[in-house]
């Protein structure tokens, strides 16, 4: 990638065919909430690449067939991670997102078999990441694009299920040790501080134990 978050993809993998927002309408009964959500957050859906065993010449396998990189141009910059999950429904590939607002670049993914969608995966605005578009089939491919959003200790620790699960683990304890360090300072009462002090140190302890086991 360039400064700018360009893909550098083989020209066979080019695809860039605008598709209208109302070709996910169609494929799903919207709310007018959401649909207000494509119309007033979504400037542009660009299909960009296609990786495929006939554009970059990787196997496929039962699970990964296609990998989808499309790029969103947004009218903010917030990722609009509703919209998300009525494209992944509607799209039996995974697929890898762009996300542009201005001169601003970040990346999502998203944990997919066929249209069930397991968890999203996103970069901060304009974070450089390594993306690896070589594999021995496309599932491995898609396994690397995942783990380039993985920033802590689990990143590269056992096998794809095994990162995964570890990821999830010490991002489900932080995300309660912050929400514990939060009401721990906004708690007047003595006792009750206390109860939640113990649970936060317990929670650091479990954090700690899983980061020195894959150490």
């Amino acid at each position: 990638m360039d400064k700018r978050g360009i893909l550098r993809l083989p020209k066979n993998a080019f695809v860039n065919k605008f598709i209208p927002k109302t070709k996910f309408y169609e494929k799903a009964s919207l709310s007018s909430k959401l649909q207000n959500e494509f119309i007033s957050k979504i400037q542009r859906i660009t299909w960009k690449y296609k990786l495929a065993e006939d554009t970059v010449g990787i196997s496929k396998t039962d699970n990964v067939t296609e990998i989808q990189i499309f790029e969103i141009e947004l009218k903010e910059q917030t990722i609009p991670k509703n919209v998300l999950k009525v494209i992944d429904k509607a799209i039996p590939y995974q697929i890898l997102y762009q996300f542009v607002y201005k001169d601003n670049t970040a990346y999502g993914i998203t944990l997919k078999e066929k249209t069930t969608t397991h968890n999203y995966y996103f970069s901060e605005w304009n974070q450089s990441l390594d993306f690896d578009f070589l594999g021995i089939d496309l599932e491995k491919v898609y396994q690397k694009l995942i783990k380039a959003f993985i920033t802590n200790e689990a990143k590269n620790k056992g096998d794809f299920d095994t990162i995964i699960d570890t990821d999830n683990k010490i991002k489900q304890l932080e995300k309660e040790i912050e929400t514990l360090d939060n009401k721990i300072r906004k708690e007047q009462q003595f006792n009750r501080k206390v109860d939640l002090n113990k649970s936060l140190l317990e929670k650091q302890a479990q954090l700690q134990t899983i980061k020195e086991n894959i150490a």
